[in-house]
């Protein structure tokens, strides 16, 4: 069995229970080297085969996924945060696919949720933003046009920019040519969750100052939008006393409901 795990955002103890268990049992882990926490690899069982994909091409990790399936091995393929985003996974799970090797699926958390637990931040903030944009500039990788930075951001909705810090001056650029004011709050947050996160608050136009006073590079996310000083919003209607739910009737109607019964009792 090969399993596809989320190592989580970065903090050995953010794995899922289930993620963990996987490790546990594995008789080969392959994990991404350059962004998984090698901590996470220290439940790990004796004589379990350890590979490090940062070192290797897609047809070696396949092969030594190919060879363990063969032999009978558990074989857990560990990604960084969750691998449905920019994990590279469908190209490996259509090489299974093609050869008929059955695998699995374990999520994990993003380090999209991590960097908003450094800033103590919600995306979602009523009457500022109910959509999250997650994106990225384009690089090796291309983005399609539709989806271009400049795009998204005339929607100013939240968005949550990956794998672009080392682009923060085009980013910036883009962001307000999109329609995002040059002070629009935004955020840098480095490594979210691991030892070492640093979390920056700044402006759309200061992204790339701040990143460079900080000495930051590479492995961060850049959020924006007015969530991140969260100042004018107005509060949840889910547990507004006059809101009704399938689990509590709001309160003015609860006292609407007695005084018709008072009426009634008059009557």
């Amino acid at each position: 069995m090969i399993v596809f795990v989320g190592a989580g955002p970065g903090a050995e103890d953010l794995i899922t229970v289930r993620g963990q268990q996987y490790l546990k049992e594995a008789d080969i882990i392959i994990y991404a080297g350059s962004l998984v926490n090698p901590g996470l690899l220290q439940v790990k069982k004796e004589g379990c085969e350890v590979y490090n994909s940062a070192y290797m091409t897609l047809e070696e990790v396949l092969e030594v996924m190919y060879a363990g399936e063969k032999e009978g091995k558990r074989i857990v393929r560990l990604h960084t945060g969750d691998p449905c985003l920019y994990g590279a996974i469908r190209e490996q799970m259509d090489a299974l696919e093609e050869r008929q090797i059955p695998y699995e699926v374990c999520p994990g958390v993003s380090s999209f949720c991590g960097a908003a637990a450094a800033l103590h931040a919600e995306y979602t903030l009523p009457d500022i933003s109910q959509s999250v944009v997650i994106t990225r500039m384009a690089g090796r990788t291309p983005v399609p046009d539709k989806e271009s930075i400049r795009s998204f951001a005339a929607h100013q909705a939240t968005m949550v920019i990956f794998l672009s810090t080392g682009m923060l001056g085009k980013l910036q650029e883009e962001l307000m040519a999109g329609g995002y004011p040059a002070d629009t709050p935004a955020a840098i947050v480095y490594k979210a969750t691991w030892p070492e996160e640093e979390a920056y608050i700044c402006t759309v136009e200061t992204l790339a100052q701040v990143a460079e006073e900080h000495g930051i590079i590479k492995t961060a996310l850049v959020l924006v939008g007015d969530v991140i000083t969260h100042g004018n919003y107005q509060k949840s209607r889910l547990y507004a006393a006059d809101f009704s739910t399938e689990f509590r009737q709001a309160k003015s109607s609860v006292r609407q409901t007695e005084e018709n019964r008072e009426e009634q009792r008059e009557d």
